[in-house]
């Protein structure tokens, strides 16, 4: 990646172990494509709660940035279902593996790309 990860935390606190845990998720992505060249990540609760790492606080909301060439790719997780992003453990989760399949089509479709160029180049 050329820029380093960025990670921010609004309406909860700074928890190094969430950023740890962001920060091997990235790794992970960075395993599918090494065209990534930017990636940020945004944990949010709208609601601050006295405990904000508890199941009694508000949902979760995360938006992953991830930028490559030609295109900015961009996850924001709103749970629809209150009890469902509770946990910033399963926030994090699900928009990580959303992020993944973003990516992976992003692969294919560069594949795709790059075989119909090279295509053209023996046409030519």
């Amino acid at each position: 990646m050329q820029i380093p990860i960025q990670i921010a935390f609004h309406g909860i606190d700074k928890s190094d172990a969430v950023e740890n845990k962001i920060r091997e998720r990235v790794d992970k992505l960075e395993q599918y494509s090494d065209r990534i060249t930017s990636c940020r990540v945004v944990v949010e609760s709208h609601h601050k709660s006295h405990s904000n790492m508890n199941t009694n606080a508000a949902p979760f909301h995360v938006t992953i940035h991830l930028a490559v060439p030609g295109e900015d790719l961009v996850v924001r997780r709103d749970p629809k279902e209150i009890k469902s992003h509770e946990d910033i453990q399963i926030a994090l989760r699900d928009s990580f593996e959303t992020m993944e399949r973003r990516l992976k089509d992003y692969n294919q479709k560069i594949k795709h790309i790059d075989r119909r160029q090279e295509a053209q180049l023996v046409e030519d």
